[in-house]
């Protein structure tokens, strides 16, 4: 090994990913004095907004928290459009940072990480890539992504089909012509509800296979004018402030309202207030219990069911169309525009596939149990292995040779507040589980707030001239306890989603996001720092 090390290419550390979290650790680590190498799968920047070009794609954070903040000169000169902006802006926003700041220039794309070995002698990590490269380098920033690992069910005979195949997270850059297609797309999660909404007026036909119905919420999504921006960049400092200090890292938080105790009109009223918001505030901006109490829960679904109902034509359709098997709240809850009207048209149909499973692809389309439907194009919105699928399909190996794919298969998922793993020195992650930017938090808040620690950390240890961090055993088995015990004070160990990797089959159940607030996270964070990372090993 230490031969290949002496041959490798020598830099202070890699970053794996070039999305919000990836340019960001270039930029920070390169303030602190490192030489840094990128590597990026891409054709360019953007991660998530890079891949998931599909119709509809679009944010679902306000613009001005959707944002960098570490460049007042960055905030004063780019103006976002509207409230919640659409996939082409946000790519462009990120393309815009990636010049400003000459991030690219540390970036090697079109190439793919295919393994990251840990040397015990010489305390370094080697990264091989399928362009062949060797890279030697003290530190590895995995910054992968939580939803980067396309998942495709199993469905029998998929390859005979003779028509066009496509997954929402690998969409052709080119795009995809629908007019008068029979188009079937396979899932009703966020980013399903935001395809069936943009195609459902442009296709010939459109067949809908849904196993879970969802809660949505309708966006507001008002266009902004210059009085708009002047005003949310006069405030982006208290902005910055804000969303550092709350639960989810938005600039809403919980709100102490006694729903329970109102009169039946005063608890319609004050529902329809937060729903009218149009965001996700009606979620993680209305009042804690949603997510702990069963009968306040209880309360938001009924109201989001009977919105749902309002607004679909068909009873029958309304009836698939509710969820029946979780609470508000408990899955991830999408935002949407006209979605439900979509299914009043008479060329969109809706197929439960709990009623009516999927039996198999046939060359001319779909077969389920009531029959075959002919389509041409089938898109896949079957969503990711999500905070785990993307570490662990590169082969990573520490201490020992010790496989992380193969640890966390024989012993559970397990990490250090999501920033480290026992076992794997120097090697820090970015929205990997156990931490709130796994789920529940708005991304650029918890990843800035997880990069700025990474780099101060790496800074800690090059400064004090030691060569490697990692989590000692007992910090990492507190984090887990605590982490769990925070997550079954939820209701959400008790729906099945992605959120407790329940998509994943064989994949262990577990809430893959921390539960206790982005803005205590933080606090955590804070406090391992000012105590010098007590409980990690330092050598």
């Amino acid at each position: 090994m230490s031969q290949v090390q002496s041959a490798a290419k020598q830099v202070d550390a890699v970053v794996v990913g070039a999305g919000f979290a990836g340019m960001y650790g270039i930029q920070r680590l390169r303030e602190k004095g490192l030489k840094v190498q990128g590597f990026e799968a891409g054709h360019s920047v953007g991660g998530t907004w890079y891949w998931n070009r599909y119709p509809g794609a679009r944010v679902d954070s306000q613009a001005y928290i959707y944002q960098y903040w570490f460049s007042d000169e960055l905030i004063k000169e780019w103006d976002w459009s509207e409230r919640f902006p659409a996939q082409p802006e946000t790519e462009k926003y990120l393309n815009h940072v990636a010049d400003k700041f000459e991030i690219r220039k540390d970036f090697q794309f079109e190439t793919k990480v295919e393994a990251a070995k840990w040397d015990d002698g010489a305390k370094r990590w080697t990264v091989t890539t399928d362009k062949g490269d060797v890279v030697s380098a003290q530190f590895l920033l995995m910054s992968t992504g939580g939803l980067s690992a396309p998942l495709v069910p199993p469905f029998k005979h998929h390859e005979k089909f003779k028509g066009q195949i496509i997954h929402t997270g690998r969409w052709p850059k080119e795009g995809v012509d629908f007019a008068g297609k029979k188009v079937g797309v396979i899932g009703t999660g966020a980013t399903g509800i935001q395809v069936v909404q943009t195609i459902a007026p442009q296709v010939g036909q459109l067949t809908v296979y849904q196993r879970t119905a969802n809660y949505t919420i309708p966006m507001r999504n008002p266009k902004y004018d210059d009085a708009d921006r002047a005003g949310l960049k006069a405030g982006a400092k208290a902005m910055h402030k804000r969303v550092n200090s709350t639960f989810a890292g938005f600039d809403y938080d919980w709100q102490a309202t006694d729903l329970m105790a109102m009169d039946p009109e005063a608890r319609e009223a004050q529902l329809n207030e937060w729903f009218a918001d149009g965001s996700l505030g009606f979620w993680i901006g209305s009042i804690q219990g949603v997510l702990m109490d069963e009968s306040i829960n209880a309360v938001f679904s009924d109201f989001v069911k009977r919105k749902i109902r309002a607004r679909v034509h068909d009873p029958k359709v309304a009836d698939l169309l509710v969820p029946d098997d979780h609470g508000f709240g408990t899955r991830r809850v999408p935002l949407e525009t006209k979605y439900y009207e979509a299914f009043n048209q008479p060329n969109v149909k809706l197929v439960s596939v709990k009623k009516t499973p999927i039996v198999e692809f046939t060359e001319r389309g779909i077969r389920t149990t009531e029959g075959e439907q002919e389509l041409d194009i089938v898109i896949f919105a079957t969503g990711f292995d999500a905070g785990t699928g993307a570490l662990t399909r590169v082969d990573v190996r520490g201490e020992g040779g010790q496989s992380l794919r193969d640890d966390w298969n024989q012993h559970g998922i397990h990490t250090t507040m999501g920033l480290q793993v026992h076992g794997y020195p120097n090697m820090f992650m970015t929205m990997a589980p156990y931490s709130p930017a796994a789920a529940f938090c708005n991304v650029p808040t918890c990843l800035q707030q997880q990069v700025d620690w990474i780099a101060d950390c790496v800074d800690y240890v090059r400064k004090t001239g030691k060569q490697a961090i990692q989590p000692g055993a007992e910090i990492e088995n507190n984090w887990l306890a605590h982490h769990d015990e925070v997550a079954n004070l939820t209701l959400v160990p008790k729906t099945n989603s992605w959120y407790m990797g329940s998509n994943v089959e064989g994949k262990p159940r577990r809430l893959l996001a921390y539960a206790g607030g982005a803005q205590n996270y933080r606090a955590v964070c804070d406090d391992l720092k000012a105590k010098q990372y007590q409980g990690f090993e330092i050598a």
